[in-house]
């Protein structure tokens, strides 16, 4: 008897869910049959890898020596059929971006894809910083641009630019925070006038960083999901609002009411990178899209400073 990859990968669903109905729910499969490939597993190895109780599923110490190498298996599986996919001649390249980055961000670097390349196949998806790298671990995206990405021992991060946040009200509202050649930093914001995206969005837990606020001290809970939502709240004067660069062209353009005020430095920035699996094919279209997207932002955030200049502090 043979250890399979569906094994392995019913073996990760339950040591990650520690419950075999959880686990088969997971993997898409009934429970008996999950419960039989475990089984199997385990009759393969000649090992017990789970202590089975009443309401709860753990890892023995052979088990958890096989999950580190299962993992090691999968992962060289998934990076396998990608880099198959990659290599197929005309194969789309599968990218992720956070909703807070895509709708400025896209529009330039698929231009300027098309202009190198017109074989090239770039497919889309927008999503929150977990459910992407999920994806990219899982196989199913090539790589993801995202902000300020978590340090990981799969993941390979290639910087791409800074991207400053510019505060964003109305006239009105700026001006009453003083005048503009005070001193104007995050934690100076009052928590009742700040509005931010939905939880789960990286940019308002970034915001509420800078500000060393917890949501619940701000003063309405929108549920959010875009910036678009948010700025023209603002601009009816609901309240204010962190901005970033790359997204100054198209919102002050959507909403032409929208006032702008930079941060003394060091201003709120966000780093912006794109990340790949360590050890993943090697080719040109990680460097190529990496060149793209940096001069794509760079772009946008030239127009940022004369749209907002950024404060002369000589």
């Amino acid at each position: 008897m043979r250890v399979t990859l569906k094994q392995l990968l019913y073996f990760r669903a339950l040591a990650e869910a520690r419950n075999f109905g959880r686990a088969a729910e997971i993997a898409n499969v009934t429970q008996p049959a999950l419960s039989m490939q475990i089984k199997e597993l385990e009759a393969a190895l000649g090992v017990q890898l789970v202590e089975r109780l009443p309401r709860d599923v753990r890892l023995t110490r052979e088990g958890r020596a096989v999950l580190e190498r299962a993992e090691r298996v999968l992962a060289e599986a998934m990076e396998l059929e990608a880099s198959a996919r990659r290599e197929d001649l005309g194969a789309a390249l599968n990218v992720g971006m956070i909703p807070t980055v895509a709708p400025y961000l896209l529009a330039g670097t698929l231009a300027r894809l098309r202009a190198a390349d017109i074989t090239r196949e770039l497919r889309l998806r927008e999503a929150q910083t977990a459910d992407l790298l999920a994806a990219l671990r899982d196989g199913r995206l090539d790589a993801v641009v995202l902000a300020d990405p978590p340090a990981s021992p799969d993941l390979e991060a290639a910087r791409l630019f800074e991207d400053r946040f510019v505060l964003s009200g109305t006239q009105a509202r700026l001006e009453a925070l003083g005048d503009g050649s005070e001193a104007l930093r995050p934690m100076a914001l009052r928590p009742e006038h700040l509005l931010l995206l939905d939880e789960g969005h990286c940019l308002a837990d970034q915001a509420l960083e800078f500000c060393r606020l917890d949501r619940r001290q701000t003063r309405l809970d929108l549920g959010a999901s875009s910036l678009a939502t948010l700025c023209g709240l603002v601009a009816e004067g609901f309240g204010l609002t962190f901005l970033p660069e790359i997204a100054l062209a198209s919102e002050t353009a959507a909403s032409p009411a929208l006032s702008l005020r930079r941060f003394d430095a060091p201003e709120p920035a966000r780093q912006i990178a794109l990340v790949r699996r360590k050890g993943s094919a090697g080719g040109v279209w990680f460097e190529d899209l990496q060149a793209h997207l940096c001069a794509a932002g760079g772009e946008l955030l030239a127009r940022a400073e004369v749209i907002a200049p950024r404060r002369n502090l000589s």
